[in-house]
């Protein structure tokens, strides 16, 4: 179930970005005294009262400009407020209500998401400078400081009132499987392929698919969901006010809610920056996946490509070595029917649990062939370890003093797990902790 999303909208430094930054729990936004500064859409996970949603900052709306900047300054917060659960305006309490606020006003009123308005900069919480605001006809303003964190617990309390809380739910039992990459890779195809039938449309022109797609179906005896998504491009690539902007949060949201992600590459383009970048999100999320090479009935000479291919991948992939190849083509069928086995294979070892005896085993063993290392004639002594959690992997290792570990350690506990269990294709996660820590 994908999470609500919520659209701060508003004319130019009315505080948006202020209070975005305060709900994302970090300087996402740029924050700057200057009308005009955030000039595209910002995304963030949030969380209040167990409801949790996305966030997406925009630029302000001044309908009185017609230089081309704020043309797509408009047709990208026209998107968000589109797309959005729940739409927050935002007005300055100090100035006071404006024409430029009204004219906001009947530009929302359009929208069909529940509208809250947010009267921000009052820093001493003064209610009676919010009563003129309800002539916008948005209901009751409520009252914030976003720069000194008054009100925004009630702001936040309004906004939940309208969202659903993302619970498990029958349809996430299914397997859920998401295909992304760059445009025009092919994975529409490869959907359409896996499906059996046209269930996805597929075109030739780079960006067809706008929107995640989820479709259910049955493999094995299973139940799985195919989520197709809109190809993700480099952000210098994408037209500032285009609807793809938005198609990225909802590749990322794919990502963040499948259990396998499949990456499909272009056999005929190589692996590019962007291609990296995904497997980057990817891994950041603790997702097994399956690297796919599609279009491969294009490639000549097919044994010295897959061999060049297998080496890039190493240096490009050297984060996640962990990786699993496929050589694919929608066209000819080659090696389609490999997908689903190896999406189950990176799934199952995503689940693979290892008692404490063979892990300490194994960590015994590692220990021996290379003690851990010291500083400043301390060194770090390994207790014990366990297995805590699956989807990743997750191992807690307790010591006498978790600041002596270094990185090159993790990594080399890491690979002597993998020499001794299968983990391929799912990251697994390694913690060093003190030994009277929970």
């Amino acid at each position: 179930m994908k999470k609500p999303l919520v659209a701060i909208v508003g004319k130019p430094n009315v505080g948006k970005s202020t209070f975005f930054n305060k709900v994302a729990g970090s300087k996402i936004s740029i924050v700057e005294d200057i009308p005009g500064v955030t000039r595209d859409r910002i995304f963030a996970n949030a969380e209040w009262c167990g409801y949790k949603f996305q966030i997406v900052d925009t630029g302000g709306l001044d309908f009185n400009k017609e230089d081309e900047i704020n043309k797509r300054i408009i047709e990208q917060a026209n998107l968000a407020i589109d797309l959005a659960d729940v739409i927050v305006f935002f007005v300055d309490g100090k100035e006071g209500m404006t024409a430029s606020d009204m004219e906001v006003a009947n530009h929302l009123r359009k929208a069909k998401a529940p509208k809250i308005v947010a009267v921000n900069k009052l820093d001493n919480y003064e209610k009676e400078k919010t009563y003129e605001f309800y002539e916008l006809g948005l209901g009751e303003p409520i009252p914030i400081s976003a720069e000194q964190s008054k009100g925004i617990g009630d702001l936040l309390d309004e906004i939940v009132k309208y969202l659903k809380k993302i619970e498990n739910s029958d349809d996430e039992k299914d397997i859920k499987i998401a295909l992304v990459g760059k445009p025009n890779a092919g994975k529409s195809s490869i959907t359409n392929k896996l499906l059996g039938e046209d269930r996805v449309v597929v075109s030739s022109v780079a960006g067809t698919t706008r929107d995640a797609i989820d479709t259910p179906f049955r493999w094995n005896n299973k139940e799985y969901c195919l989520i197709d998504t809109a190809g993700l491009r480099r952000k210098s690539k994408i037209e500032q006010g285009s609807i793809e902007r938005y198609s990225v949060i909802r590749s990322l949201n794919a990502i963040e809610r499948c259990d396998v992600a499949v990456l499909v590459i272009d056999a005929s383009q190589g692996i590019t920056e962007q291609d990296i970048k995904i497997a980057g999100l990817i891994h950041e999320q603790g997702k097994p996946s399956v690297i796919v090479i599609n279009k491969w009935d294009l490639i000549e000479n097919k044994d010295k490509a897959k061999k060049q291919f297998e080496k890039q991948l190493d240096i490009d992939l050297a984060f996640m070595k962990y990786y699993v190849v496929l050589f694919v083509s929608c066209e000819t069928g080659q090696r389609i029917n490999k997908i689903m086995d190896t999406v189950d294979l990176v799934l199952n070892n995503s689940k693979r649990e290892i008692t404490m005896a063979l892990f300490n085993n194994v960590l015994t063993n590692a220990i021996t062939v290379t003690e851990p290392p010291s500083k400043n004639g301390k060194r770090l002594k390994i207790i014990f370890g366990k297995q805590v959690s699956t989807c990743p992997p997750t191992f807690n290792i307790y010591c006498n003093d978790a600041s002596l570990v270094e990185n090159s350690y993790i990594r080399y506990i890491e690979n002597s797990l993998r020499r001794a269990f299968d983990f391929k294709g799912t990251p697994i996660k390694i913690q060093f902790k003190n030994k009277n820590e929970k």
